[in-house]
């Protein structure tokens, strides 16, 4: 293999690294959960029951999405980059070569005037052997020149060829990135787009909207249960002290929000004019855009930090005292089982994971499995619920 070739070679292993291509067992792991969520929303349809299970797969294929989308983002970029270096890398070569064309013309236009006899004319119209001996070094100088003049001509030429085939490949790697980050953009608006039209059909009908209300309020049961058996359970293993702070009893009615969003639902018994079903929501909500931090509202540890069936991503935080905190359908987490947390410290992003309403923080206040109106603890929400 030439240098060149090796060095093609070389950076297109480089180039494809930087592309982020994707080995099959990742393409094949979304195509399975598209396909999966397609045949979860279809199940819904045709039985008007599961929509927990359709939401969950939903978010499931769009998460994986994203992240694709992301990686084909930054592989573009990464691309890009490598093009404009191999574009200027190609500029520079040129340049130099051109240079070295001029200087071998230059020698070619003397040595034509020299003619052929001239080299020896040049030896034999010396005025001695001291002034021969002068000339013939003279033209040893002139001959490893015009060597080193080629030489270099070809050696600039080599480096051409492959800044010139580094700019293609690093054009056809940004121009493949660009059409993988399409695609999956593509894909993950589709995900959206039937979510939304989950939220359609279920407002318009009651049969369907009666089933969900069943449905979420067996996750809220289960949720319940999750968080009255860590009552008899072992703390998970710490990983850094629970920073000082009184007692979370003592701190009701004084707790900042944990979100700068507008208040969306309270606290309480709901009746659904459409379903004409009464339930009981166990929290609030805030509506507030994607990405919208969230934060702890006391001191505390983190219980649980992952997806829960009808709440999308959550963390739950043990707060001491027998009392939790919940945040529900965030976009992502920011903290992981068992670490200590303040009062402000970022545990999420506000998102639409297990949620048909788009994007918002549904936020709970537990003493074990009992709910308790979080309006009683958060002074600003307090605050509001008392101007009412």
């Amino acid at each position: 293999m030439s240098g060149a070739s090796w060095a093609l070679a070389a950076v297109g292993v480089v180039l494809a690294a930087a592309a982020g291509a994707q080995p099959d067992g990742d393409l094949e792991r979304i195509q399975a959960a598209i396909e999966a969520s397609r045949e979860r929303v279809a199940t819904y349809e045709r039985e008007e029951r599961g929509l927990l299970d359709a939401i969950e797969a939903i978010d499931s294929s769009a998460a994986l999405l994203r992240v694709e989308a992301a990686r084909a983002h930054s592989a573009a970029d990464a691309a890009r980059a490598a093009l404009a270096r191999a574009e200027q890398t190609t500029q520079v070569a040129e340049e130099r070569l051109a240079l070295l064309e001029r200087a071998m013309a230059t020698r070619a236009v003397a040595l034509y005037r020299a003619g052929e006899l001239g080299t020896l004319q040049l030896l034999f119209s010396a005025g001695g052997l001291d002034d021969f001996f002068a000339r013939v070094q003279t033209l040893r100088r002139l001959l490893r020149h015009d060597s080193d003049l080629v030489a270099r001509h070809r050696e600039q030429a080599r480096a051409l060829e492959t800044a010139r085939a580094r700019a293609a490949l690093a054009n056809a790697t940004a121009s493949a990135a660009d059409r993988t980050l399409t695609r999956r953009t593509g894909e993950l608006a589709d995900e959206r787009s039937r979510k939304r039209l989950l939220a359609r059909k279920l407002g318009r009908s009651r049969a369907l909207a009666r089933g969900a209300l069943t449905e979420l309020e067996i996750a809220g049961r289960a949720l319940e249960a999750t968080v009255a058996a860590w009552r008899e359970s072992e703390a998970p293993a710490p990983t850094g002290p629970v920073p000082d702070a009184p007692p979370f009893p003592e701190q009701r009615g004084r707790l900042p929000d944990p979100v700068r969003g507008e208040l969306q639902r309270r606290f309480g018994r709901v009746f659904d004019q459409d379903s004409r079903t009464a339930t009981f929501r166990n929290g609030v909500v805030w509506q507030a855009p994607v990405g919208t931090p969230v934060t702890a509202v006391a001191a505390g540890r983190v219980r649980y930090a992952g997806r829960f069936l009808g709440y999308g991503n959550v963390v739950i935080i043990d707060n001491g005292s027998d009392h939790f905190t919940v945040s529900a359908h965030l976009d992502r987490i920011d903290v992981g089982l068992g670490d200590p947390v303040a009062p402000g410290t970022a545990i999420g992003a506000v998102g639409e994971t297990g949620s048909l309403e788009g994007p918002q923080l549904y936020f709970e206040v537990r003493r074990g499995g009992e709910a308790l109106d979080p309006a009683e603890w958060l002074a600003a929400l307090g605050t509001a619920a008392r101007n009412r």
